[in-house]
């Protein structure tokens, strides 16, 4: 059930088909040998997929947070299709990393070894979907840089891909993700503990009890508040300018969902409008409404009004 590059993690979801089979992936050395949680939904077809779906999340890269949505993506979806989910390393409470690969860059590397993996399992005539959601469209964009011919298409969902420092969050939180902060957050962890579920769910009144024990996990974990912030905090610094020269040449591959507010994306929306809605290409840019959020995979209702 699971390509060779996958190993199962042990771990048991609920018996529904169009649940994912929980899994890990085993970089290489230049990766530390690190573990990322992974979740794959297989082809339902007999025959091996014809397209992966390789689905790269935001900051905190914790997949629980999008089963739903991408259970969802998989049953509409037609049986020759597979969905691959990569979570960044550090943001499992179950897979620890080393300091230097809680950065930024090193989660784009991350997933170009993960491509790689699709790539070599199924052969050059596989067809790679990328979904990139917030900063994992960020990452995207520079996994199609260096794999320009393994990725047929790429889909960015809320994209964080411009100036992040400067947005109305950026300028807000900017402090927290600069030494010593995270350190010292991340040790709070042991206090968050203390915190019953129901005290949750007042403070958090839109996540479904399933989020909810996801949130948890993220905030008893120290590993992953400091993995988060850390990536983060490179966030703030190397998310700059738009790469205008490489968008313009895989623009033909490009679908963008932007919401109408987004306080991660901010001024900076009008910018990605005008530079992924040139006619001249075949970029498709979608509007979001009001009611979605930056998070749309948190609440069941905006889950579901998104897709």
């Amino acid at each position: 059930m699971l390509p060779s590059f996958l190993q199962p993690s042990g771990r048991q979801l609920e018996s529904d088909p169009t649940l994912p089979v929980d899994a890990k992936f085993i970089h290489s050395n230049t990766l530390g040998r690190s573990i990322a949680h992974c979740l794959w939904w297989p082809s339902k077809s007999a025959e091996p997929p014809s397209t992966v779906v390789l689905f790269i999340p935001g900051n905190p890269g914790l997949l629980a947070f999008y089963t739903n949505f991408l259970s969802h993506l998989y049953k509409k979806s037609s049986a020759n299709l597979a969905i691959f989910a990569h979570g960044h390393l550090g943001h499992n409470p179950a897979y620890g990393v080393e300091p230097p690969y809680r950065h930024l860059a090193i989660q784009v590397q991350a997933a170009i070894e993960s491509l790689d993996a699709v790539t070599t399992e199924y052969g050059d005539q596989i067809k790679v979907v990328l979904v990139g959601h917030s900063v994992g469209a960020w990452i995207a964009m520079k996994v199609m840089k260096e794999r320009p011919h393994a990725v047929s298409a790429s889909f960015f969902l809320f994209p964080t891909i411009m100036h992040i420092v400067k947005t109305p969050n950026g300028r807000i939180l900017w402090w927290i993700f600069r030494r010593p902060f995270p350190n010292i957050i991340s040790r709070l962890s042991v206090l968050a503990r203390l915190i019953p579920r129901a005290a949750l769910s007042l403070l958090f009144p839109d996540y479904p009890p399933e989020q909810l024990r996801v949130l948890q996990s993220l905030i008893h974990s120290r590993q992953v508040i400091l993995s988060a912030l850390t990536m983060a905090g490179d966030e703030m610094k190397t998310i700059t300018a738009l790469d205008e020269v490489h968008l313009a040449q895989d623009k033909h591959k490009l679908w963008v969902y932007l919401a109408e507010k987004d306080n991660w994306v901010g001024e900076h929306r009008d910018t990605i409008l005008r530079e992924f809605s040139d006619q001249q290409h075949s970029v498709r840019v979608i509007q979001g409404c009001n009611s979605i959020p930056h998070a749309f995979c948190i609440s069941a209702s905006q889950n579901t009004h998104f897709r």
